[in-house]
């Protein structure tokens, strides 16, 4: 788990919609997206955060965002920071990301594909938790590309399963999906 702070030029500098990108480091957050703290947290703070932020807003509404193939993390983080910004959306922010090659060959595809594969289990956990909390009232989900197998399998694996809770996973978006339509 991770807390990550990114501070996003204002609009009438920037192009809505686009991610600009620091020419040097460490960025002019006047004229670019720069990352101004970046934590490493254990999973009893990143709940606590998750029900702090649930309860100072009081939507408990909670919008996780699985990238796609061919991302890196630096791109996941600044991509979901720009589109919970652009699209205003009352909902915590909550980044899952998985190991992609981030390169655009036939090869990566593949490793991809097994690294998202290998993040299923994982994603459901992320789901899980935000699912047993109380100040959680509603979960929604946006995948991207990749992304939506992850998604698929997660979410399959949590429905067949014998016992299973009250879910609050209300809203699934499937953007460009890589998935077989069947």
């Amino acid at each position: 788990y991770a807390a990550i702070t990114v501070s996003i030029p204002p609009d009438s500098a920037r192009v809505i919609g686009q991610i600009q990108w620091p020419t040097s480091i460490p960025g002019d957050p006047q004229r670019n997206f720069v990352t101004v703290s970046a934590d490493y947290i254990e999973k009893p703070a990143f709940t606590a955060s998750i029900t702090a932020d649930a309860k100072q807003s009081k939507h408990g509404k909670v919008l996780v965002f699985v990238h796609g193939f061919n991302n890196r993390f630096d791109d996941a983080v600044y991509r979901f920071a720009q589109i919970v910004h652009d699209s205003k959306t009352p909902a915590t922010p909550i980044l899952f990301t998985w190991p992609s090659r981030g390169e655009m060959k036939l090869r990566a595809y593949y490793y991809d594909r097994e690294s998202a594969n290998y993040s299923r289990d994982a994603l459901e956990e992320l789901l899980d938790t935000l699912n047993r909390n109380p100040s959680v009232s509603e979960i929604s989900i946006l995948a991207h590309s990749m992304g939506n197998w992850v998604t698929l399998e997660a979410l399959r694996s949590r429905y067949i399963r014998p016992a299973r809770m009250i879910d609050k996973v209300k809203n699934v978006m499937l953007v460009a999906p890589d998935v077989d339509v069947d």
